[in-house]
């Protein structure tokens, strides 16, 4: 009842400061109702209505410390830190142990980028201030700045030690444990911190996270349900539960977890595609594909559904249906390199050797430069007779897989076909030395330059050496 008193008050003082300027009639309002008004027009972003009550309010009120220092934050927001460092200096004289203008003091200096001077004077704001909380969260966002996860861990800890229902500095102690690589340190701290704070369904989910990330999934299953039972419209965490549940292959509880996500709020694509991939998993053919549909009908953008269904119909063997949704996904973004990779694979299955050698060398122009790529690209122009354009090719992986033993055995193959022994005997050479095992690569893909006396009589020379 209190709380709903103060914030009809806080009401009437904001319609009776706008009914005042509209009747251009000088009201009365003691300086506490200024500030709130004030601060009211900057947290909504309208800056021209706090200067002009601003205005008023130091005509009313000149020797108010506390709305000479909501001017401050004005001239802060200006971005008139010298003018807000001048008044600072000045408020300092009247009232030296004013935390708030030591708090001040420290915002201007981040704004120059001077963390460090910040937090020396945030330091010297604890001394004098009763919420401690606000100030170690500010001493914890300056450490942020300054890349220093440890300390900015520490005050937030601290924060949480004087306030721990402050969710922010939560999230935010959690992010330096992650960045610090301290996931179970991390959860540790959750384990405390929910013995304080049982009910708090962002730790619950935070732990949850955390054990995922560790690969408990059993624990975070658990974890992701506590924080479900705190909030049962959590969408966070059960579609966090949904993944979890995905790894412990309970695939019809995962369904559950992500159909709830649905009837909370309008589904959304990642979660149409997850429960088409558990059905999938649960061998529910009809239904999975029912469900990729839907993924790529409520997101024609997401890749991961398109590739759903394309991989669908390449695992029946239905290449023809893979093809089809391939091209429609190319249709809508022809420079996505795992379409173009699934049509080359598709194209490749269908002995399509010309179109399956454009959808490899499109992947990679389009980023695609995993290693395999590559190696099915000049395997392509291997079918078509295009030994110079597959050396090039070669040439050019090498760049990335400088040390292959895959790309120097059929760098060999294709200079020796080619009669071009020198070059052919060194990368051979490379070969054997990287990988000798696998010389079944130059028999299997260039069976007459295996069957080549001076090149079995090299293989053979090499082995005696080793």
């Amino acid at each position: 009842m209190h709380l709903d008193h103060e914030e009809e008050e806080y009401n009437l003082s904001l319609s009776k400061f706008e009914s005042m300027l509209k009747t251009n009639k000088v009201l009365f309002f003691d300086s506490e109702e200024f500030e709130e008004i004030i601060l009211h027009y900057l947290d909504i972003g309208k800056a021209t209505l706090a200067k002009k009550a601003l205005k008023l309010a130091l005509e009313q009120h000149p020797k108010s410390t506390g709305l000479k220092l909501v001017q401050v934050e004005m001239l802060v927001y200006d971005e008139k830190l010298d003018q807000a460092e001048k008044l600072l200096n000045e408020l300092y004289f009247i009232e030296p142990t004013n935390e708030e203008i030591f708090i001040q003091k420290a915002n201007i200096y981040s704004k120059r980028d001077d963390h460090s001077k910040a937090v020396e004077h945030l330091q010297i704001a604890l001394k004098y201030t009763e919420d401690y909380a606000d100030v170690y969260n500010l001493i914890g966002m300056e450490y942020l700045f300054m890349d220093n996860l440890e300390l900015a861990k520490e005050n937030f800890i601290k924060c949480l030690e004087e306030d721990f229902e402050d969710q922010s500095a939560l999230y935010n102690v959690v992010y330096c444990f992650e960045f610090l690589d301290q996931n179970l340190q991390a959860i540790e701290y959750l384990k405390t911190y929910i013995d304080r704070n049982p009910y708090s369904e962002i730790a619950w989910h935070q732990c949850g996270r955390l054990y995922y990330g560790v690969k408990d999934y059993e624990n975070a299953v658990r974890s992701f349900e506590f924080a479900t039972y705190i909030d049962d419209e959590f969408i966070g965490a059960y579609m966090e539960n949904g993944k979890a549940l995905e790894r412990l292959k309970r695939y019809d509880e995962a369904i559950e977890s992500y159909n709830k996500t649905i009837e909370l709020d309008d589904p959304t694509s990642y979660a149409l595609l997850r429960i088409g991939k558990c059905h999938e998993k649960l061998g529910h053919k009809a239904e999975a594909l029912k469900y990729f549909n839907k993924t790529v009908h409520e997101d024609p953008l997401l890749d991961k559904g398109w590739i759903a269904i394309t991989d669908y119909y390449v695992r029946q063997k239905n290449y023809k249906k893979g093809l089809f949704y391939v091209n429609k996904a190319l249709a809508i973004d022809d420079q996505n390199c795992l379409y173009w990779k699934r049509f080359a694979t598709i194209n490749k299955a269908l002995d399509n050797f010309e179109e399956a050698e454009f959808g490899y060398r499109k992947a990679v122009e389009y980023g695609d430069y995993q290693l395999d790529t590559w190696l099915f690209w000049v395997d392509m122009m291997m079918q078509m007779d295009e030994f110079n354009n597959a050396i090039l090719t070669l040439i050019q992986a090498a760049e990335y897989f400088p040390e292959e033993y895959e790309v120097e055995y059929r760098l060999a193959g294709f200079h020796l076909m080619l009669n071009e022994e020198e070059k052919g005997t060194f990368h051979l050479s490379n070969g054997l030395r990287l990988n000798f095992k696998h010389t079944t690569i130059i028999q299997k893909l260039f069976p007459m330059v295996w069957e080549r006396p001076s090149v079995q009589e090299y293989i053979a020379k090499h082995k005696k050496s080793e």
